[in-house]
């Protein structure tokens, strides 16, 4: 058994990894400036959401994931920024060059987070492994089924 994920000290139980690394901080703005220039690595797209206070666009690269004919957002650093304000705005934008697609979400209770944590774990555990603090695509149910409250995931959903 791994130990526990970190938290947030300001609210001990919203696990929150922040970039810690300089090389971190170089992979999402070459990542991020590839997908507004219309490059997408494996499917990355610049989510676009509005400030939960200041209501400016805020901008952050993500890996949309496709599971059983349903996308989804994960959150693999945990009650992000862009995670809080998605929570007030309810939904956002996926950007990609000069295309964008305007969403809305629903967020996934952590009873139904297992499938979705092992897809993206299938698809981007190269990517972000390292956040997931020992669990991987071959972990036990049980094993991601205890980590889940502290990864986030939104069901992308269409405007209505």
């Amino acid at each position: 058994m791994t130990e526990p994920l970190p938290t947030d000290p300001g609210r001990p139980n919203q696990r929150y990894l922040p970039p810690t690394k300089s090389m971190d901080v170089r992979f999402n703005e070459a990542v991020g400036w590839l997908a507004a220039h219309g490059v997408s690595l494996y499917g990355s797209r610049i989510l676009a959401v509005r400030g939960r206070s200041s209501g400016q666009w805020r901008t952050n690269p993500v890996n949309p994931l496709t599971v059983d004919g349903q996308r989804y957002l994960v959150a693999p650093r945990g009650h992000t920024q862009w995670v809080r304000n998605i929570r007030v705005a309810r939904g956002g934008e996926l950007r990609l060059g000069r295309r964008a697609e305007a969403f809305t979400v629903e967020e996934v209770p952590d009873a139904d987070k297992t499938p979705i944590l092992r897809a993206y774990l299938k698809a981007w555990g190269w990517e972000v492994g390292r956040f997931f603090e020992g669990i991987d695509k071959h972990s036990s149910d049980a094993d991601v089924a205890r980590i889940a409250p502290g990864f986030p995931v939104f069901r992308i959903l269409p405007v209505r």
